[in-house]
């Protein structure tokens, strides 16, 4: 690691723990109906309940809550995928996009859906401007709002005690979309714009690039002569013009709440590494902040509304140690370059600078990736295939851990949540004591559903791409042979059901095959673990809170947090370690392999 990469490390962290707590306290006061933001909106958003027919003192309990998020959620996808399937009749349409195909459709409705926000098509010359914000950018603030009201939900549920009711699905998502979501993607839009991305709708524009350097061929006229001046000297044009088209569109906008919900989509195909949706390093390093934001935030909301900070704060330092490994290994295999290319006499002292950008470098590329791999975001700023094989397994495990490492916003914090209960229930099983958790006994019920939820993502992850392999569909889509292959389909389906959306690239995905596969993995690893977290949220609530006793194991210090970070990397290392032996590991050991 060079004295950089330490220094960006430290910084990056240094201001994210100084940020998290007041923002935390924030969504905290906005979802338990106090604060100024609310009085503040208050009209606006009664007026919204009854336009749509809400009784906004109603609550739910958690099977209404889960069938009112499903319905939102299906709701959302109907609405993208007929944008998409009708784009070219549309306005804000400059480029005459036409119609998305149906399997495409299908599956990025259900990706903007899930926050998974995977991509197979190139958005520049895919998807018109009404689509891009009436459809993905949309969805973008849904699809994280979902993840924010579930995991409300869930703390309720420890907070409360002999309760029916959890909250109600359509106060929470708007309050989280209108008091927490918006004002801070406005604000942050406006600070990208001040960067240089772009947002207007113009057309597409045709510029002539500066390759233009020569002007030494002879300007003919039609019958094939040399053009000559006044002076009689011939006439030259130029020898390598080279015109580009430039994409224009509003993007500003959707970068804000990409990264902000930890949505991942890009409105370029290069996505964080173009100088539109990327601009400067100062951008860059915002964005890595922005990503982390809220998922930290949400910890220290769970501490305050459980009445007991330091709950909070265990838990945003396991997911801080985590990272930092992470972080740390990632970093250090980019720096150190590739060994084929050294004995071919290239000189890899700045290390493994391939698919990155130079504006950014190793340092800050690898950290990136470490944090959008984490947080379920999926943005990059680098090609993740280029990466060194070491470097693409901690992406690939970053992502294996279950996305509870800050996660997606909300999801990451109810599935770190998840792993708290097991990891209370292995330490009940080891001093035979019935476990406990924030005063609430963990029964069989709350077992069985911590189970599915950890459970149903390995599952499909293993299963889909047992599939892609043995199928000549799947094999199709394979550019680069053996190992690495394989690898570029675990990352897919690892990427899809865990609803991070980021790709090695290398794969070609825009199939019907790996449009209706991944589409299926996003869609169950999104509502596959929803569902058991919210009937876990509604059992918890419904129980007794019992009393603190000397038996009662501490949950806030040192040893929780060892035994939480254990139990997340023990589940990890269980459910992939013979995959990742068939991809990365391999691979690494080829490649440096004793000659």
């Amino acid at each position: 690691m060079s004295n950089h990469a330490w220094i960006l490390l430290g910084l990056y962290l240094a201001i994210l723990l100084a940020v998290v707590k007041p923002l935390g306290v924030y969504i905290a006061k906005v979802m338990e109906s106090r604060g100024i933001a609310l009085r503040w909106g208050q009209r606006a958003e009664s007026w919204l309940y009854r336009l749509c027919g809400i009784h906004q003192d109603e609550e739910m309990g958690w099977l209404k809550y889960a069938f009112a998020i499903l319905l939102f959620n299906v709701l959302g996808v109907l609405a993208v995928y007929t944008l998409q399937r009708l784009q070219q009749g549309l306005p804000l349409n400059p480029q005459g996009m036409v119609n998305l195909s149906p399997d495409s459709s299908f599956n990025t409705a259900i990706s903007f859906a899930t926050n998974t926000n995977w991509q197979g098509y190139a958005g520049e010359s895919t998807m018109s401007y009404l689509v891009q914000m009436l459809g993905l950018t949309v969805q973008n603030f849904f699809s994280a709002a979902t993840g924010i009201v579930v995991i409300i939900a869930l703390i309720r549920g420890f907070a409360r005690h002999t309760a029916k009711t959890i909250g109600n699905a359509w106060v929470d998502i708007t309050r989280a979309t209108i008091y927490i979501l918006l004002p801070i993607s406005f604000v942050f839009a406006i600070f990208l714009v001040s960067q240089g991305v772009i947002q207007n709708f113009d057309g597409y524009k045709d510029v002539t690039t500066l390759e233009v350097t020569k002007y030494d061929n002879p300007k003919l006229d039609a019958a094939g002569q040399p053009i000559k001046d006044d002076k009689g000297n011939p006439v030259t044009e130029p020898a390598n013009t080279q015109v580009q088209t430039l994409a224009m569109g509003p993007v500003a906008s959707q970068e804000a709440i990409k990264m902000l919900g930890t949505n991942g989509g890009g409105f370029f195909n290069a996505n964080s590494a173009h100088p539109y949706e990327n601009p400067t390093p100062l951008a860059n390093f915002v964005q890595m902040l922005s990503i982390f934001l809220i998922p930290g935030a949400l910890c220290l909301t769970f501490g305050r509304m459980v009445g007991d900070m330091r709950q909070g704060w265990a838990v945003l330092a396991a997911m801080t140690l985590m990272f930092i490994v992470m972080a740390v290994v990632a970093m250090h295999y980019e720096q150190q370059g590739n060994p084929l290319l050294n004995k071919l006499g290239v000189d890899m002292s700045a290390g493994n600078l391939e698919g990155k950008e130079t504006r950014f470098g190793i340092a800050d590329s690898g950290l990136f990736a470490t944090i959008t791999t984490l947080a379920s975001c999926g943005a990059v700023n680098a090609m993740h295939d280029s990466f060194m094989p070491l470097g693409g397994f901690v992406l690939l495990w970053d992502m294996m851990l279950g996305e509870v490492v800050f996660g997606g916003v909300g999801s990451g914090l109810y599935g770190m949540l998840v792993f708290a209960v097991m990891a209370v229930f292995i330490a009940g099983l080891m001093i035979g004591r019935t476990p406990e958790y924030l005063g609430k006994k963990i029964e069989a019920f709350e077992i069985k559903m911590v189970s599915i939820a950890i459970l149903v993502t390995p599952l499909l992850v293993l299963a889909c791409t047992a599939v892609a392999v043995m199928t000549a569909d799947g094999i199709a889509g394979i550019a680069n042979p053996a190992a690495h292959g394989f690898s570029e389909i675990l990352y897919a389906f690892t990427s899809s059901a865990n609803n991070n959306g980021s790709a090695f690239a290398g794969l070609s995905t825009n199939t019907p095959f790996y449009n209706v596969m991944t589409a299926i993995a996003m869609w169950f690893g999104r509502f596959g673990v929803i569902v058991p977290v919210l009937a876990m949220a509604g059992a918890l609530a419904a129980k007794k809170r019992i009393a603190v006793t000397a038996g009662t194991m501490p949950t806030h210090g040192p040893m929780f947090i060892t035994l939480l970070i254990g139990t997340v990397f023990l589940v990890g290392a269980l459910n992939y370690v013979p995959a990742l032996a068939l991809g990365p590991v391999i691979e690494h050991l080829k490649l440096f392999a004793v000659p």
